[in-house]
């Protein structure tokens, strides 16, 4: 048993003791499954409090030869696989946590040089015979005691990008970090002596020099998560038993902390469930382990359309994204789509990949992401919530023409030339709008279904300002009229269907002319 060589499994005994613990245990299974094949390089990238450490942790205690962990899975799921005992503690285990060792290396310039001294130290206390005085190549030093015994290595690196991150003006010391690592996992030597290799840290393999480092991994990311999404966050029915158990609002949860959308199932975020669960207070835990520093100069870039697509998606709509574009460099960002990119792998956007559009998931990234477009002091930001409020306002006193000049004035200053008649446009114009909304208001429901029809926006007061704000059913028309949008909400019965979320209701009708470029309103109450 060593600190780098064969750990026990003291680390992921701390998680297993924890008051709360979801067994991700079936992970196993899969890495079982890919030893000594070709799919047996894993990087797993995720978020920071998406459980990437106790991942790692997982997988060291059941692998490492330097522990008997039998008894600690014997009442989890990997413990029913018909191969749970053919891998446990049969492997040499060599787990690095690159974050930690900056610290004892004093610095990124020293990391390479201290993980290969440190873990060839240990080696060499198991292998005295075998490696050489002269080794001083960790790939090296694995390779001879393959050679020799036959013996295979897993590799488990944990925040293996920190310093692709942190130290991506340093390109130096990049250099040499990626070349350390081409030499562990690269080419024909490293296939013969790792059996299994699985990298996690928050961004995907680097497309441009780590690409040709690390193109024999299997990647598995808030993009494209693949077999692995059950083991990215909390899935629903985890947070369902959870909320059972603990006595929580399950929609107030879901709200909350819901909203990354994985293969198509909805995923937690582990951290803020867990937090909410044992202290009670529906808040953003966010900014506990996130921090400013990294978001707000990105939402400050002057890149074409990405202070619009913030504001549009902190009102609640979607944008489209090409995330193709990013290349995991994080200094040279050329584009508004590559900023929108790092920041759902950051988690502050989730990405729906069946539609390729960018979101904000829940409440409470969106509070640290309106706190954080606040902080930039963007004019744009201000002007809109203060047009907001005066538009939320006519709204609920029903004065109609001073609602029409309103979006008529958002949509005349926020929509460009090109796509000012398309009826999308009109519709994120209106979603920005009632921005100010947002804070009486859950996040407005597009195309409800609702009676016999959908609407285009319903907008549903939070609990506490039931008595005081009514709920808003708003129907979009182009080139008709105000009353025509108006008569459809009631001919296809729309507020009936609401009647379980509020007591009041107002029916706003919407209509742009695109020939006069005119937007007329009419609201009345909905009558029971």
């Amino acid at each position: 048993m060593g600190r780098f060589l064969n750990p026990d499994y003291s680390a992921f005994e701390t998680a297993l003791n924890s008051e709360i613990y979801i067994d991700k245990t079936g992970l196993l299974a899969y890495t079982n499954k890919v030893i000594n094949t070709k799919q047996a390089f894993i990087c797993n990238s995720r978020p920071r409090r998406f459980g990437k450490s106790v991942t790692a942790d997982m997988l060291t205690a059941y692998y490492s030869k330097g522990c008997d962990s039998a008894d600690i899975f014997a009442d989890y799921e990997i413990s029913h696989a018909g191969d749970f005992r053919q891998h446990l503690n049969k492997h040499d285990v060599i787990h690095l946590d690159i974050q930690w060792c900056l610290a004892p290396a004093k610095g990124a310039a020293g990391v390479v040089s201290y993980i290969e001294k440190s873990v060839i130290a240990e080696l060499k206390e198991k292998y005295s015979d075998i490696i050489s005085e002269e080794t001083v190549s960790l790939p090296e030093a694995m390779s001879e005691i393959y050679t020799v015994t036959g013996n295979k290595f897993i590799v488990i690196i944990d925040e293996w990008d920190i310093l692709i991150r942190d130290e991506a003006n340093n390109r130096d010391e990049q250099e040499n970090y990626i070349n350390f690592l081409r030499g562990m996992f690269k080419g024909t030597e490293p296939t013969r002596f790792i059996s299994l290799a699985y990298l996690t840290g928050i961004l995907p393999i680097k497309k441009m020099k780590t690409q040709s480092a690390l193109n024999n991994f299997d990647e598995f990311t808030m993009l494209d998560a693949g077999a692995l999404v059950s083991y990215i966050g909390f899935t629903e029915l985890e947070v369902e038993k959870l909320c059972d158990k603990y006595h929580k609002d399950f929609a107030e949860v879901k709200r909350w902390y819901d909203g990354y959308v994985l293969e198509n199932q909805q995923v937690y975020n582990p951290k803020a469930v867990v937090s909410v669960m044992l202290r009670g207070n529906f808040q953003s835990y966010w900014s506990q382990t996130g921090t400013y520093e990294v978001v707000v100069p990105l939402i400050n870039m002057d890149f074409d359309g990405l202070k619009q697509a913030i504001i549009e998606m902190v009102s609640g709509s979607t944008v489209e994204v090409d995330t193709g574009t990013f290349q995991n460099d994080t200094v040279s960002f050329s584009s508004r789509d590559d900023v929108i990119t790092y920041l759902i792998h950051l988690g502050y956007l989730a990405y729906d990949q069946r539609k390729q559009c960018a979101f904000i998931p829940n409440e409470e990234i969106r509070q640290e992401l309106l706190a954080a477009a606040k902080k930039t002091k963007w004019n744009e930001l201000q002007e809109f919530e203060y047009q907001s409020e005066q538009l939320l306002e006519a709204t609920l006193d029903r004065e109609e023409t001073l609602v029409a000049d309103y979006i008529e004035q958002i949509h005349m200053e926020y929509a460009s030339a090109i796509q000012y008649h398309n009826e999308n446009s009109l519709s994120s114009v209106l979603t920005i709008a009632y921005l100010s909304a947002m804070k009486y208001y859950f996040k407005p429901i597009r195309e409800l279904p609702t009676g016999r029809g959908f609407s285009d926006f319903v907008f549903i007061p939070k609990e506490e300002y039931r008595v005081d704000y009514p709920a808003l059913v708003v129907e979009l028309k182009w080139n008709k009229s105000a009353h025509t949008a108006l008569q459809q909400i009631k001919d296809k019965k729309y507020p009936e269907s609401l009647l379980q979320y509020t007591g009041n209701i107002l029916l706003v009708g919407i209509n742009y002319d695109k020939k006069s470029k005119a937007h007329e309103c009419v609201i009345e109450e909905y009558k029971r």
